[in-house]
């Protein structure tokens, strides 16, 4: 009998989803199409079977084999209430998994492991993250998933893998398939931050050569992506070892070794989006950085012409005072021996100051 603590299975619902929806939810108004398969561990190994209504899985339950249930898309609430009907779950179950967007998390009871973890992935541009979340419900004899936006198939490739085994398969191996499916949406976070450090690097270059205010932009972009996937991993870190800590009797000697090897990959994976929020910092303050020098080779070009004209602006004020004693007045030559004058002293003055390196260009790529 299921004796949860109170609260303990309460719906925990974010207050905002923590990507955009992906593109094939949006045709159906927000929510996949629900389909229904099973994988049914039989003697003579592991078998595809798709499901159309509660009779089919009540005679697989009457089966007393292993079966991995597979609920793919959320849209029928009420058809996924229907099919679960023979399994007779506890109501307490349903809305922590059904309900949509839910915080991660890993929550052990009696005979129940309860998963709820959200697929991040990008769009077309890595600006752009995605989120579907997935449930996994992994009881004696049953483990159920939950996709709320799954591809063709759901997990194709352990599906695949597991089609092309032989043999028979008891309980005890759901939950290394449960450790399995968990360590997939894991392992699919580093291609994505090995992507955003490559996307950051150049960025940082961009910004050293020609800092505009769009790269600032794709920066801020980036680090909101990396706070998001933080906030995916961080609830983990500490709910994994205390599942680890209740020796959950649902959890084999293999699967609690897997996932103690889950837990360091949490911990590579926080340290990872960490890092490249500190690059992403480092881009920030090397923009500001960039900005200052360009600044300052402005004011020091404005600073070089002004040098240059303040003696000639002296001496054309000079010259152009209306007084009649003035002595060059009335000399016919002294328009434009003045003019060589003011132009001698601006070569001088510009000669110098080269000499001196005022006219290096500081931003410059080096």
């Amino acid at each position: 009998m299921l004796r949860p603590t109170p609260g303990a299975l309460s719906s925990r619902l974010l207050e905002k989803r923590p990507a955009g929806l992906p593109g094939r939810l949006f045709v159906h108004g927000g929510r996949g199409p629900t389909h229904f398969s099973a994988v049914a561990f039989t003697p003579g190994g592991p078998s595809l079977v798709r499901l159309d209504g509660p009779q089919q899985l009540e005679r697989l339950r009457q089966s007393g084999q292993p079966i991995w249930l597979r609920v793919m898309g959320l849209g029928d609430l009420a058809g996924i209430h229907r099919m679960l009907e023979p399994l007779q779950l506890p109501a307490l179950l349903l809305p922590p998994i059904l309900e949509v967007p839910q915080r991660p998390r890993v929550d052990a009871l009696d005979n129940v492991l309860l998963v709820v973890l959200h697929r991040l992935s990008f769009a077309s541009s890595p600006l752009h993250l995605l989120s579907s979340q997935v449930g996994f419900l992994l009881l004696p004899e049953w483990l159920i998933t939950f996709e709320e936006a799954p591809a063709t198939e759901a997990f194709p490739q352990l599906t695949s893998w597991l089609q092309s085994q032989e043999g028979s398969c008891d309980a005890g191996d759901l939950d290394d398939i449960l450790h399995y499916l968990v360590d997939e949406l894991l392992d699919d976070l580093f291609p994505m931050l090995e992507q955003m450090s490559h996307q950051l690097d150049d960025l940082e270059e961009a910004v050293l050569r020609d800092p505009r205010p769009g790269l600032l932009n794709r920066t801020f972009i980036h680090r909101s992506n990396l706070r998001t996937i933080r906030a995916q991993v961080w609830p983990l870190r500490h709910q994994i070892r205390g599942l680890l800590r209740q020796r959950q009797q649902l959890l084999g000697p293999g699967a609690l070794s897997g996932f103690r090897e889950m837990a360091e990959t949490v911990e590579l994976l926080f340290d990872s989006t960490e890092l490249l929020r500190h690059q992403c910092d480092a881009i920030t303050q090397t923009y500001g950085a960039s900005i200052g020098n360009r600044m300052n080779q402005v004011m020091k070009t404005l600073t070089i012409l002004a040098s240059i004209f303040a003696p000639l602006t002296l001496i054309a004020g000079i010259y152009g005072m209306n007084f009649e004693g003035m002595p060059e007045l009335k000399w016919r030559y002294g328009y434009g021996l003045i003019l060589m004058l003011m132009l001698l002293i601006a070569s001088l003055q510009a000669i110098w100051l080269w000499r001196r390196g005022w006219f290096a260009d500081w931003t410059t790529p080096r």
